[in-house]
Order: C-alpha cells, then sequence, then structure tokens
C-alpha cells in the first residue's frame, strides 16, 4: 500500500503547487554597434550585468533578445528589443502576452536626462517624459501604468546638442562609475521579483 500513499503525496504536491511568479525585466537601447556605449543605451547595459552576474546568455528571438534565470523562486525575464527605442511597444506587448505576465510585474529600464548621472528613480506610474521608448510602451500598452526605473544620466549639453549627447558616449569620469551604479541596479531588479515595487522604491530611489 505504501506505493498507493507515494502516490497520493505526489500528486498532492503537483496539485498544490504554485506556478514560478515570472518578471519581465525590459531595458530599454537601440540595436546596432554604433549604439552599443551610449547613453541611450544603458537599458540594455543594465540588463546585460544582470545576465552577466547571473552566468545566462542572451538568445535571439522574435522581436528582441533573451535570457532568463530564476532566483528564489522567481523566473526573471530579461529583454532587449530588437525594433529600435521608438518601437519598444511591440516587443514589451509581445513578450507579455507570450509568457502571460501581468504589467505590475514588468520593469522597463530607461535613461532619463532630468536626473543626475546615476540617479535612479524607480515609480509604478507616470508620464513618457519625452522619452521615445517610454512614449511608444504607454501607447501599445495603453496605459502609463507600469514599473518603471530611470537611471539618470544628466543634462549636460548645449543648445542644440540634446541628440549628440543621449547618442553619444559616457565619458571618462562617468566610465569610472557605472561598475558601482551596476551593482546597484542588478540589486534593484531583484529586488523588484523578490521583494515588490513598493519595497524597491522605499530602499533605492534615490540612492
Amino acid at each position: 500500500m505504501n506505493w498507493i500513499k507515494n502516490l497520493f503525496n505526489r500528486n498532492n504536491i503537483s496539485e498544490n503547487s504554485e506556478p514560478m511568479k515570472k518578471y519581465l525585466i525590459v531595458g530599454l537601447g537601440n540595436i546596432g554597434a554604433e549604439y552599443v556605449n551610449t547613453r541611450h543605451n544603458i537599458g540594455f547595459k543594465i540588463v546585460d550585468y544582470v545576465a552577466d552576474n547571473a552566468g545566462v546568455s542572451f538568445e535571439t528571438v522574435k522581436l528582441g533578445a533573451v535570457a532568463q534565470y530564476s532566483v528564489k523562486g522567481r523566473k526573471l525575464i530579461l529583454l532587449k528589443p530588437n525594433t529600435y527605442m521608438n518601437l519598444s511597444g511591440k516587443a514589451v506587448k509581445y513578450w507579455m502576452d507570450k509568457e502571460n505576465i501581468a504589467k505590475e510585474n514588468v520593469l522597463v529600464i530607461t535613461d532619463d536626462l532630468n536626473l543626475a548621472f546615476g540617479t535612479i528613480r524607480i515609480k509604478g506610474k507616470g508620464t513618457d517624459g519625452g522619452h521615445n521608448g517610454l512614449k511608444n510602451i504607454q501607447l501599445i500598452l495603453n496605459t502609463s501604468e507600469y514599473p518603471r526605473f530611470r537611471f539618470g544620466i544628466s543634462d549636460e549639453f548645449k543648445k542644440g546638442q540634446q541628440v549628440d549627447y543621449v547618442l553619444g558616449e559616457w565619458n571618462e569620469e562617468e566610465k569610472a562609475k557605472l561598475t558601482e551604479r551596476y551593482k546597484v541596479a542588478r540589486e534593484i531588479v531583484e529586488s523588484f521579483a523578490l521583494a515588490g515595487l513598493n519595497e524597491t522604491m522605499n530602499s533605492y530611489n534615490g540612492k
């Protein structure tokens, strides 16, 4: 009769166990070698850092490059859209639908001209702030209520030079500080999945 008891126990475990919660972590940026080290690609750089530390690699798939790993019962899906910045929403919506992930479990990482270099601002909703990637995501999702993680790139440019600045590379002083900022960014990504948005905002905003 032990085999019946064992079968019953296995079935119980299967029925009562909850599916692993999924989180879509989207780093915004532009594909192409000319954009790799630009300020506008900080979203790509952060998810690259997270993937490297988790020991996983990106695979080119539909509408982007994706890497996945699990931490303490949570599944993190890292996405770098290959649609170019202005059409980021198409990739975000596709992977939300494909993986059945609610907007509350999506974290979009982007650059922000309105914040000093390295400053972190995490919010559960908000305007696009003039950012074309966020603007397209809001358009495609038909809502501005999704978590976003803004990374300050400052606005140290002269009048008429915004595009060159955003699409320009980090200066030497900024490069020297980025590694420490990447470490904090990785903590934020995992905190979002493990502790939730509110706790993450309280712990890291302004850090």
